[in-house]
């Protein structure tokens, strides 16, 4: 049984297979998938394929490459549906300083907004950090009072900020690149305790080995796992069953 804590399934990258996608996700074990927001545009669409698929859970939130001038606008709107609707978590939020540094104030701005919500909400937040580790690692350090959980979406960072992470009680999210020969998430991952972790696709995005270079899906998180259970030494099972409590208990699911 795996969860996939980090899967796009709304876009359009999956309007022409989406039943069969997530009936591959369930035939490999994948009992549940949380899925990101972007911004007002994809709300809607999340909704319904949350509706319409059990185990898909809906998170609000403006991802931090979509923060323009009119971020204010969007945030308003996010905290309109979290007004009205549960939602799993806020996110995925954060800082991008990779494609673009034009809104970086702004991305600041909203980043410490969307946590404020998700403290208010009660619910965890899932972090976007490409380019801004140390930064978000520190603003999340700030504001922690005891009262803030959630995930390092797409952990590739140091031994050093791992072990910051973990000290303000925050999990790392492990997905495609650990399989990468190069990339060295491997060689982190292996200096770090389980209880740390949980697993995510970043679907369609980040493929593991052997897909790499093709749209990524849920149903790959079975070859995360088996990578990140040869460099742990544990059996497939058992980097599922620790995984999936961890994702079980952040996100508050009925076990």
């Amino acid at each position: 049984m795996f969860i996939d804590t980090h899967a796009h399934i709304f876009t359009k990258e999956f309007d022409d297979d989406r039943p069969e996608m997530v009936l591959r996700a369930k035939n490999n074990g994948v009992t549940d998938i949380f899925m990101p927001n972007i911004d007002s545009s994809t709300i809607e669409k999340m909704i319904e394929v949350e509706a319409q698929y059990e185990g898909c859970h809906a998170m609000i939130g403006l991802h931090p490459c979509d923060v323009k001038e009119n971020y204010k606008d969007e945030l308003k709107i996010m905290e309109q549906y979290l007004d009205k609707k549960p939602f799993a978590a806020v996110g995925e939020i954060g800082i991008d300083l990779y494609w673009d540094k034009t809104f970086a104030d702004e991305q600041e701005k909203a980043f410490r907004f969307q946590i404020n919500m998700a403290r208010s909400a009660g619910i965890p937040f899932v972090i976007h950090s490409r380019d801004s580790l140390d930064l978000t690692i520190q603003i999340v350090t700030e504001l922690q009072d005891g009262s803030l959980s959630g995930i390092f979406h797409c952990f590739n960072g140091t031994l050093d900020q791992a072990k910051r992470i973990m000290d303000i009680g925050f999990y790392m999210g492990i997905g495609g690149v650990l399989t990468y020969k190069n990339a060295g998430v491997d060689k982190v991952v292996a200096e770090l305790p389980m209880d740390s972790l949980v697993l995510e696709t970043d679907a369609p995005y980040l493929s593991p080995v052997p897909y790499r270079g093709k749209r990524n899906e849920p149903s790959f998180l079975v070859n995360i796992a088996s990578k990140l259970a040869e460099i742990k030494g544990l059996s497939i099972n058992e980097v599922a069953g620790i995984t999936t409590v961890h994702a079980q208990s952040l996100f508050k699911l009925q076990t």
